[in-house]
C-alpha cells in the first residue's frame, strides 16, 4: 500500500494512461460523437478518405455537404453583384424572412431594376388615351407586338371613338384577327368605343371608377391607361409581374386583386407605375415562366428563387429575349432611349 492507501500498482497504472506532459492525446476510436475523426459528412466535404477528416477541421473549413453545395451555388452564379457570400435561397432557407427585410429586399430589387432598364416603358405604340386603351384590349392572350404590328392599320381606319363605335363588326374583326379572339375583341372595342361616345364626350376618362365601366376594361387594363396616358400611379399586375412578384416572395396569392394590393404596400404610390414596366421587362427579357435565364440575371443575390432555371451564364445567355439577346424590340415605335432595335411591321422579316 502506498501513500492515502492507494496501491502502488495502482499508481502505476494510473501514470501510466495519464499523457505526458506537451504530448497530444491518442484519438479514440469513432463513435459519432462531436470529436470523431470519422464523419462521413467531413470526408465527403473535403474529399478526403473516411478516416483522414476530422470534423473539427471541417467545421473550421466550413466545408460540411451543405457549405459545399452552397460553394458550388456560388461558382455558378454570375459575376459581379451575383457573386455573395451566399444566395438569397439559402439565406432564406437557413432563417424565415421577416416582413421588414422582405420590404427592403423588394425595394432594393426595384432600385436594381431601375439601373437595369433606365428605359423601361409601355411597350404598346400609341398616340394618345384611346390608342392605348384599344391596344390594351387587344393584348390579351398575345404579345404587344403583335398588337403593334396590327393597330396601325385599325386606326389608320378608325381614328377616333366615333368612328370604330360606327364600324361594320365584320370589318374590324378581319382587321385585329392577328391579335386572337378576335370576335371577343371586336366586341369590346366597338362597345368601349360606343360608350366614349355616348357617356363620355368621346374622350377616354381619368378615373379609375369610369374606365372599369367600359366594356372589356379590367383594373390591369385601367391602370396601364391612368399610369401611361394620365400620368396616375397604378400596379399592373399581368402575367409577369403575377409571376416574378411569387417568385420574389412578395405576395403568396395567386389573385390579380389581392396581389396588386399586397404589393402596394410595400412600395411608395409614385413607384407604382414605373415598377410595374420594370418587372413587366424583367419578366419578359430575363425571368422567363418556362425557363427562367438565373444565370444572366443581374439581381439573384437578392432573388429567393434563384435556381429554377438555367444557373450556367452561357446557357443563359442563349435564352434572353428582345434587347438583351440582341434581338428586335416589341414596339415598331418605341421611345428615343430605347437600345433595342424596332420591331418589324406585320408581314416584314425580323
Amino acid at each position: 500500500m502506498g501513500e492515502h492507501g492507494a496501491s502502488k500498482r495502482a499508481k502505476g497504472a494510473n501514470r501510466k494512461s495519464a499523457p505526458e506532459p506537451g504530448r497530444a492525446p491518442e484519438p479514440r476510436p469513432a463513435t459519432g460523437t462531436a470529436g470523431t475523426g470519422t464523419s462521413k459528412t467531413g470526408a465527403a466535404a473535403r474529399g478526403t478518405t473516411k478516416t483522414g477528416a476530422v470534423k473539427t477541421g471541417t467545421a473550421t473549413k466550413g466545408t460540411s455537404k451543405t457549405g459545399a453545395a452552397a460553394a458550388g451555388t456560388r461558382r455558378a452564379a454570375p459575376a459581379g453583384k451575383r457573386g455573395t457570400a451566399e444566395s438569397a435561397a439559402h439565406r432564406a432557407a437557413a432563417k424565415p424572412e421577416s416582413r421588414l427585410a422582405m420590404v427592403r429586399r423588394a425595394r432594393r430589387i426595384n432600385r436594381e431594376l431601375a439601373e437595369v432598364y433606365p428605359y423601361a416603358h409601355p411597350e404598346l405604340d400609341f398616340r394618345n388615351p384611346f390608342e392605348l386603351l384599344v391596344a390594351t384590349v387587344l393584348s390579351a392572350q398575345t404579345t404587344d407586338l403583335r398588337v403593334n404590328q396590327t393597330t396601325p392599320a385599325l386606326f389608320a381606319k378608325y381614328p377616333t371613338p366615333e368612328d370604330l363605335a360606327a364600324a361594320v363588326p365584320e370589318e374590324v374583326e378581319e382587321l385585329i384577327r392577328p391579335t386572337g379572339f378576335f370576335r371577343a375583341k371586336t366586341k369590346s372595342i366597338m362597345g368601349l368605343s360606343a360608350a366614349l361616345r355616348d357617356d363620355f364626350g368621346g374622350e377616354v376618362p381619368g378615373r379609375l371608377e369610369d374606365l372599369v365601366k367600359l366594356p372589356g376594361v379590367g383594373r390591369k387594363t385601367a391602370f396601364v391607361v391612368l399610369g401611361n396616358a394620365f400620368g396616375v400611379p397604378g400596379i399592373t399586375v399581368d402575367t409577369h409581374f403575377m409571376r416574378l412578384a411569387r417568385r420574389w416572395k412578395w405576395t403568396e396569392s395567386d389573385d390579380p386583386v389581392k396581389i396588386e394590393a399586397e404589393v402596394a404596400t410595400i412600395f411608395p404610390k409614385s413607384e407604382w407605375t414605373m415598377l410595374s414596366h420594370r418587372v413587366i421587362f424583367h419578366g419578359r427579357r430575363i425571368c422567363h415562366a418556362r425557363k427562367p435565364a438565373c444565370g444572366a440575371c443581374p439581381i439573384t443575390h437578392l432573388c429567393p428563387s434563384y435556381g429554377e432555371g438555367e444557373t450556367d451564364p452561357e446557357k443563359a445567355a442563349k435564352l434572353l429575349k428582345y434587347e438583351k439577346g440582341g434581338f428586335p424590340g416589341q414596339r415598331l415605335n418605341p421611345p428615343p432611349d430605347y437600345p433595342g432595335r424596332p420591331a418589324p411591321p406585320l408581314g416584314a422579316s425580323g
